[in-house]
């Protein structure tokens, strides 16, 4: 006489349930069903984006507009003064002096934006 629990047909069992459950679970989980109205608009407007471009000349365009340095915090200010929190985007050419950048991220920083992506190009694969 063996006095060991045979555990196989415990563990087919589990296993047997396990795969019962994982099967039915995602039947289970159903959304809502609404029925959405309809609108006259068929366009949704999108987001306006704020893009910021330093040239290697020192030039600043915003949306392809040239700003002096002196009038950028108040433009940009006048762009996001509708109180929700708006993201600029920022182009700079790889040879703008470095303190010129940190100038200009100061107007942006000063003008209320707190979010700024920078916009690279792809490295090469070498």
């Amino acid at each position: 006489m063996l006095s060991e629990i045979n555990i196989t047909p415990l563990v087919d069992v589990t296993l047997v349930l396990l795969i019962i459950f994982m099967v039915t679970t995602p039947m289970l989980q159903r959304g809502t069903d609404v029925q959405l109205p309809t609108a006259q608009a068929s366009q949704v407007k999108e987001e306006e984006r704020i893009t910021l471009t330093v040239t290697r000349d020192s030039r600043i365009l915003v949306n392809n507009e040239e700003v002096p340095r002196k009038d950028l915090e108040t433009r940009l200010k006048s762009m996001t003064g509708s109180g929700k929190e708006r993201v600029l985007y920022l182009r700079g050419d790889a040879r703008v002096p470095y303190g010129f950048v940190i100038d200009v991220m100061d107007a942006i920083k000063s003008s209320g934006i707190e979010t700024v992506g920078m916009i690279t190009e792809r490295a090469e694969s070498r």
